[in-house]
C-alpha cells in the first residue's frame, strides 16, 4: 500500500492544535477555486478559531502519526457541517471520506453545509457521497456563488 493511501486516525482537537488547524485551513482554502477571491491570512483564520469554538464548533482531526492531515468542524446543535479541509498533499487519500463519515455518525439525523460553487472538487465529493443539492445562493459577505447541500435531511 502506498503511503498516500494509508488510513488515518481521527481524534478530537484540543487548543494545542489550533495553529495546525489554521495552517491546513489556509493552505487548503488557498487552492484555486476553493476559497474566496480575497483569502484571509493564516493569522486571521487562527484568530477566528477561538470565536468559532466558543460558538459551538466541535473539531475532529485526521492524523497520520503525529501529523494532522485534515479537520472537520461541525455544529451539532445546529446540524451544520461548517468546515472540512484536507492538507493539499493528502487530497485523494480517503481522509475527507473518513471525516465526512464521522460527521454522518455524529449527526445521524442529518446536516447541511455549503461550499463555493466554483469548488468543483468539493461539489463532486459531496454528491458522490450521497449529499443532495438543496439550493444555490450567494455568500453574504463576498457575494461568491454557493451550493447548499443536505445529508439525510429529507
Amino acid at each position: 500500500m502506498n503511503d498516500a493511501r494509508q488510513a488515518c486516525e481521527l481524534r478530537p482537537s484540543c487548543e494545542a492544535d489550533y495553529d495546525a488547524i489554521a495552517e491546513i485551513w489556509h493552505r487548503s482554502a488557498s487552492l484555486p477555486g476553493v476559497g474566496p477571491a480575497v483569502m484571509p491570512t493564516e493569522a486571521e483564520l487562527r484568530g477566528r478559531l477561538d470565536a468559532e469554538f466558543a460558538a459551538g464548533w466541535q473539531v475532529t482531526l485526521a492524523c497520520r502519526g503525529d501529523e494532522i492531515v485534515g479537520f472537520l468542524a461541525i455544529r451539532p446543535a445546529e446540524a451544520v457541517l461548517a468546515e472540512l479541509f484536507v492538507r493539499p498533499g493528502s487530497l485523494g487519500a480517503g481522509i475527507g471520506r473518513a471525516l465526512l463519515r464521522h460527521a454522518m455518525a455524529v449527526m445521524p439525523d442529518g446536516f447541511t453545509l455549503h461550499t463555493r460553487a466554483t469548488n468543483e472538487r468539493a461539489c463532486r465529493f459531496y454528491e458522490k457521497a450521497g449529499l443532495t443539492v438543496l439550493r444555490h445562493g450567494v455568500h453574504p459577505r463576498s457575494g461568491d456563488p454557493l451550493t447548499y447541500y443536505g445529508w439525510n435531511t429529507g
